[in-house]
């Protein structure tokens, strides 16, 4: 077997993380079962969940709250407590994003306006189940939608495990689906027997599941499609090579498409040194051979300097972006683009996996550019009003309406906003 060497690039040299979130055949296929479970319902689900795999022929396809809840009693007591500690700090956080959002009420020019932010009344929750099942990502996805103030929630994952139900029943879900891929999104966006369907569908999951959200996200509100993971480290000579390649590899074990990136102002030296700690710590990974294939993949970016280095992460715009500095608050103020940041060497990527607070679900493939990760706001929807009662203080308006709406040819809406203005009473008080 060959010695792991981490491909070594220029600044000038790192191509763009910016990829199709799902293969062309991928997609076609996915649009034949998400067509399926919304005609055929609850028996279509269980043929396509049984043909793959999920279940055995005429097994449950939910299990309820006192499901939930009889797993979460059989859990082992220290598991449960880490589940439930790892709730409270999500939760924690949630809630504080939460209470950061207020309604709004301005005046305006004969009246008030203003916004209310209220969330979705129902949200399916997907968990992979896969090669390693992620009852993380149940805490991550259900208890931020309850801290947003979501009512009726579900969530989706194949196989799932005492742990997975256990999770479920932690952050308050209603029920567990026990299905997964293409046919679990199906179901939660359009409903499927006792699935009832739901206004947000959120989650990680493999290329069947984006897939899946791509051609329900009009129909429902989805978090982002997101492809393999990633993780860039910016590290100067101050960095432990060690530390490096234990956060790397974290990153790598992931999936054999996961991408491992070491930025560094610390030459080729220093990844020589990170290169001898990787292959030293693959000795005894039992992940080792999908965490070298990832490693095949990835690669280290020597940068002249740290504003040059800055750039490079900047423009790669990761998943996930640490920052391994002699000054690491100073250097993270020059970083603009990433869907999650680490700042410091004790600021491990693994800890935001496990729930220190911000949530783990992500954007990858460089669209950090444009969308954040999954939050409480993920939930919510922003929904202005208008109240209009004083005629004598609306009047300006109310002529600028009538005068733009003749511009762009609308004769009824300025007759809508000409009939208004004899009607409206003057004086009145603002709502």
């Amino acid at each position: 077997m060959s010695r792991i060497r981490l491909r070594r690039l220029g600044s000038d040299q790192v191509p763009s993380l910016r990829r199709a979130a799902v293969d062309p055949d991928t997609l076609a296929a996915a649009a034949r079962i998400v067509q399926d479970v919304q005609t055929g319902g609850e028996p279509a689900l269980r043929m396509h969940a049984e043909r793959l795999g999920d279940l055995a022929p005429g097994a449950p396809l939910v299990v309820d709250a006192e499901g939930l809840a009889r797993a979460l009693a059989a859990l082992d007591s220290r598991e449960r407590a880490v589940l439930e500690r790892t709730a409270d700090r999500i939760r924690t956080f949630a809630l504080a994003q939460r209470e950061a959002l207020r309604d709004v009420q301005v005046p305006v020019a004969g009246g008030q306006a203003g916004h209310r932010i209220r969330a979705v009344d129902a949200a399916g929750c997907y968990a992979p189940g896969g090669r390693f099942p992620l009852p993380s990502s149940v805490l991550m996805t259900a208890v931020t939608a309850r801290a947003a103030g979501v009512a009726r929630l579900w969530v989706a994952s194949p196989r799932p495990t005492l742990a997975t139900l256990a999770a479920a029943a932690v952050a308050g879900a209603d029920a567990v689906l026990a299905v997964g891929g293409t046919q679990a999104i199906a179901a939660l966006a359009f409903g499927a027997g006792p699935v009832p369907p739901c206004d947000a569908v959120v989650g990680p999951g493999n290329r069947w599941v984006t897939a899946a959200k791509q051609l329900v996200a009009g129909h429902v509100t989805i978090d982002m499609l997101a492809g393999p993971s990633e993780l860039v480290v910016l590290a100067d000579r101050t960095a432990d090579p060690d530390w490096v390649a234990a956060d790397l590899l974290a990153q790598a074990e992931h999936d054999p498409d996961a991408l491992p990136i070491l930025v560094t102002t610390a030459g080729d030296a220093f990844v020589d040194r990170v290169d001898r700690a990787l292959e030293s710590r693959l000795r005894d990974l039992p992940t080792a051979p999908i965490a070298r294939q990832a490693l095949a993949a990835g690669f280290a970016v020597l940068a002249p300097d740290i504003v040059v280095a800055a750039e490079v992460c900047d423009r790669l715009a990761p998943e996930h972006l640490e920052v391994m500095t002699a000054e690491p608050a100073a250097d993270a103020r020059r970083l603009h683009h990433f869907g999650a940041l680490f700042v410091g060497a004790r600021s491990a990527e693994v800890f935001g996996d496990y729930g220190a607070g911000p949530n783990h679900v992500l954007p990858t493939g460089g669209t950090a550019r444009s969308i954040g990760g999954l939050s409480v706001l993920t939930f919510l929807r922003v929904r202005t009003w208008l109240a209009l009662d004083d005629a004598t203080g609306a009047e300006g308006m109310v002529d600028d309406a009538i005068r733009l709406a003749r511009v762009e040819g609308l004769e009824a809406h300025a007759r809508a906003a000409e009939c208004r203005r004899a009607a409206m009473p003057a004086g009145a008080k603002s709502h």
